[in-house]
């Protein structure tokens, strides 16, 4: 008898993943491929739709045709500030704008000048001044930029939903896509911001419907009920939120370190606004706040300087275990000694080059100045509430060194992490599912792990 599943395509920028879960949500079977940027009309690299849309039909046909598996439903994780735009035929009409494309700043100053000011427009969409990485704007610019192409345009599609559209034909919005710092949303008044209606952009934004909101479809002689969609930080969130019964805040690591606070109920101010604090949002529409560290891109700029400047690997960091010694004479009269090539915090007047006895001496300075970042940027995230639990995931979950400095500050705190390679796919499977999770789930499916601080006297 053929096994019965949820699917889930996870579509990341590098990689796009097919995952099939059992109805307990553990990953049978996993299919992946990498594929190739193409040029926009500017020269700038970006997705190639074309060749995503028949990845994900071919791969989800291959499927159905086999025999062990009984598809129940299928859901779609995927990056946010990412529009598909769409003509009154359903044809796709612009290309799939990458979120790093440089946009002119005269346009950007022009927005700002018209709805802001800046501070307040940020504080009350949950957004920094990010150019295309806050997606409303890649609509302004069309509009005042390529007005003939913008005028094709009957609907925008955040990527989720277009990936789900790509099933059901149906166009939908839905909160955690329009609430990821897309500068759309007016998170005080619950609803898109003013500058929206006044440019008249609602009219090419689908029907806002529920994350959990599934649609039964018929399709290949097959029933199954298709999701809408989720911004995958949302999706990666859901399982903790599902199956934790206390407050916590979600240290989630990887080329951003986001630190993630479901559970605030203040908005954000001109402060937290002005510190690189923003809104993501829930599967219900609540605010979540998030600070954000550019830490694993800065992680890897570094590794490959101290690989340079001591003739060893790049890979040579991935031997390092904590050493309390180093710890104790770097922690004696600690300074800063390394100048950040891609954080967005305040410069230092550090001498260069700074003089280090060892790789393993220099690797734990980085981390200790790393991890002194880090706890204010969680401080940040958790403001005026009271969390004592932090779960961290993600690639320094398994940085014992990051991970030790992490609990020696911030003693007050349960530190916990887990191992969510499955992350915003199974949440994605989470959200289209009516299964209630208890406080076993991470544990049999996340390999969690409670950290103190090693004794060094």
């Amino acid at each position: 008898m053929a096994q019965e599943v949820i699917a889930v395509f996870d579509i990341g920028k590098t990689n796009k993943k097919f995952f099939l879960f059992d109805m307990d949500f553990r990953e049978v079977h996993r299919d992946y491929t990498y594929l190739e940027t193409i040029e926009d009309e500017d020269g700038h690299p970006t997705e190639n739709l074309k060749a995503l849309e028949s990845w994900v039909q071919r791969t989800f046909q291959d499927i159905l045709k086999a025999k062990d598996y009984k598809i129940k439903a299928v859901n779609f994780s995927s990056y946010g500030a990412s529009f598909v735009n769409l003509d009154d035929m359903g044809k796709v009409v612009t290309p799939l704008y990458n979120y790093t494309k440089p946009i002119n700043a005269t346009i950007i100053d022009k927005f700002y000048a018209q709805y802001g000011p800046e501070i307040q427009f940020c504080r009350e969409t949950g957004t920094t001044r990010e150019g295309m990485l806050n997606s409303g704007i890649q609509l302004y610019w069309l509009k005042h930029e390529k007005p003939d192409v913008f005028s094709k345009i009957k609907h925008s599609l955040h990527l989720p939903q277009y990936l789900s559209y790509l099933f059901t034909g149906i166009p939908v919005s839905e909160y955690t896509s329009i609430g990821c710092h897309t500068a759309l949303w007016n998170y005080e008044k619950q609803d898109y911001h003013d500058w929206v209606y006044q440019e008249e952009i609602h009219k090419i934004l689908p029907s806002i419907v529920d994350t959990g909101t599934s649609i039964n479809s018929k399709l290949f002689g097959h029933q199954i009920k298709i999701g809408v969609g989720i911004h995958d930080s949302s999706a990666a969130l859901l399982p903790y939120i599902r199956s934790i019964d206390k407050k916590f805040l979600l240290l989630s690591t990887g080329t951003w370190s986001i630190a993630l606070n479901p559970f605030s109920k203040q908005l954000l101010t001109d402060e937290d606004t002005d510190s690189n604090c923003i809104n993501y949002m829930r599967i219900n529409g609540a605010p979540i706040k998030a600070a954000r560290l550019f830490l694993g891109n800065e992680y890897n700029e570094q590794i490959k300087k101290l690989a340079v400047l001591f003739g060893v690997s790049e890979d040579h960091h991935k031997t390092m275990n904590f050493d309390a010694d180093i710890y104790r004479k770097l922690k004696d009269g600690f300074t800063h000694k390394f100048k950040w090539i891609s954080l967005d915090v305040a410069p230092s007047n550090i001498p260069t080059p700074v003089q280090f006895n060892s790789y393993e001496e220099a690797y734990h300075q980085l981390m200790m100045e790393f991890v002194e970042l880090q706890i204010d940027s969680i401080k940040r995230a958790i403001g005026k509430d009271h969390i004592k639990q932090l779960y961290i995931d993600g690639g320094f979950a398994n940085n014992q060194i990051f991970v030790e400095l992490l609990a020696r500050g911030l003693e007050d705190m349960k530190i916990k992490t887990t191992d969510a390679s499955l992350g915003s796919a199974l949440g994605a499977a989470i959200a289209i599912s009516n299964i209630q999770l208890d406080q076993k789930f991470l544990k049999e499916n996340y390999a969690l792990k409670k950290h103190r601080p090693l004794i060094t006297n």
